[in-house]
């Protein structure tokens, strides 16, 4: 594969640096114009001087208001460096992360574990944002790792974080796998990555506080997101951590039928207290492995919608469907992003891809949208797909041209074909279909 380790962690310290030169431009050029209205000034006063003895008393009193005046008329600002009302971030989604024995056996190093590699070739697209989030389906809670207690090593979260991951889903199937120990373990040591996690608590102490939500914000933007899952993998949350994950059902552990309105709408509301500029869903739903989207879902984005939300953003079934983008509202709803990593042992489940939105704030109106999205087509590569025989997650159009160039640890042939399948299907799969479509 082409090296396109590029030191992504220094990414979003290039853009500050950059931010903070535009800053001192400009600072620069209000000092030349002060500077200028200094010298003219005392050139004024020195021709005065000179002249005062033959001037007529009246042309020295206007000399004199001139001088008093020209700095006053000079402080109006500089057209040049007047600031743009439009401030332009980008956010970046990937689907699920899922914690499976072929996983961790990715990671596998001499000496502990490194999913750096595995990343590798997505760490461009991760890092390369203002803001990047994807769902974690798994804990942090020690040995044996893989897919019986889906823990997985910290290893995992620093390399996601050296990617340049800002928040984590962490309200899915696999919150209390482990239990509240296990979910306490893997928020401390997610946090303890330099990524905050979204959507569960580890105590009723920290729910308080965190009110349901997460803030974050870039250049200015102030965006807001809140998480809720499905459910826990048929799990009930015990008796007196009610609340600790959020959650779309009150049936969350049976049937999936009653929405949780309330509870929405509750951490909505103090999400608006807030008043952000932006407010993301990351929403754990509908089946696995099926394409269907149920008659609950559209009532929750409705419910949503309502509330403030801007877009919603889906997981759990493992792959991609639809994305519904509203231009003139500037609001936009991934129904799911499908798999960033796991088995891709099931049709589907190979291929899915990395989500770009273009968050516009407008300064005179006070409006924040979404004005434009993009995605990038993403691919798994399993052991028996590559020269190296190496496990990991590859940009489609890299690695075809990686293909096509030859290189050494390029993937097979049978690869090949399967990324040149995966890119149409991709196209397909986030369309939504009409009634008519499906007959």
């Amino acid at each position: 594969m082409p090296n396109h380790d590029e030191q992504m962690n220094r990414r979003r310290e290039k853009r500050e640096a950059l931010r903070k030169r535009q800053q001192a431009q400009a600072r620069r050029l209000r000092l030349t114009a002060f500077a200028a209205v200094l010298v003219l000034a005392a050139c004024g006063g020195l021709i005065w001087y000179l002249t005062k003895g033959t001037q007529e008393p009246e042309v020295q009193t206007q000399a004199a208001v001139e001088q008093t005046t020209a700095p006053t008329e000079t402080e109006a600002p500089d057209p040049r460096i007047q600031k743009d009302p439009l401030t332009t971030i980008h956010i970046r989604a990937a689907g699920d992360l899922n914690i499976t024995d072929s996983v961790i056996s990715s990671g596998v190093s001499v000496g502990g574990y490194d999913f750096g590699t595995v990343f590798k070739d997505v760490s461009a697209l991760l890092s390369d944002a203002d803001l990047t989030v994807m769902n974690f389906e798994g804990n942090t809670y020690g040995e044996p790792y893989g897919t019986a207690s889906s823990s997985a090593p910290n290893k995992i979260l620093e390399d996601l974080r050296g990617c340049g991951v800002d928040l984590l889903q962490m309200a899915n199937s696999c919150s209390i796998n482990n239990g509240l120990n296990g979910l306490s373990a893997t928020l401390q040591s997610i946090r303890a990555a330099g990524i905050e996690p979204v959507g569960a608590y580890a105590n009723q102490t920290e729910l308080n506080t965190g009110k349901g939500y997460t803030i974050a914000e870039a250049q200015g933007i102030k965006v807001a997101f809140v998480a809720f899952t499905k459910g826990m993998g048929g799990r009930g949350l015990p008796a007196g951590s009610e609340g600790l994950v959020n959650v779309l059902y009150e049936d969350y552990d049976s049937e999936y039928q009653k929405i949780n309105t309330k509870g929405i709408e509750t951490i909505l509301k103090n999400v608006q207290a807030e008043e952000p500029d932006l407010v993301v869903a990351l929403v754990h739903w509908g089946s696995e492995y099926n394409e269907d989207i149920s008659s609950s879902q559209e009532s929750i984005i409705s419910l949503m919608q309502k509330r403030g939300v801007d877009v919603i953003l889906g997981t759990h079934p493992h792959t991609l469907q639809p994305i519904v983008y509203d231009p003139v509202k500037g609001t936009l709803v991934a129904y799911s992003l499908g798999d960033f990593f796991g088995d891709a042992n099931r049709a589907a489940t190979n291929y899915s891809i990395i989500l770009d939105l273009e968050i516009t704030k407008d300064a005179t109106t006070g409006n924040t949208k979404v004005t434009d999205y993009s995605y990038f087509p993403i691919y798994t590569v399993t052991e028996t797909e590559s020269a190296d025989q190496k496990r990991r997650v590859v940009r489609i159009d890299k690695a075809l041209e990686a293909y096509d160039g030859n290189y050494l640890d390029k993937v097979t042939q049978t690869c090949q074909e399967s990324m040149v399948y995966a890119l149409t299907r991709i196209e397909e799969r986030l369309v939504m279909q009409t009634e008519e479509d499906k007959k």
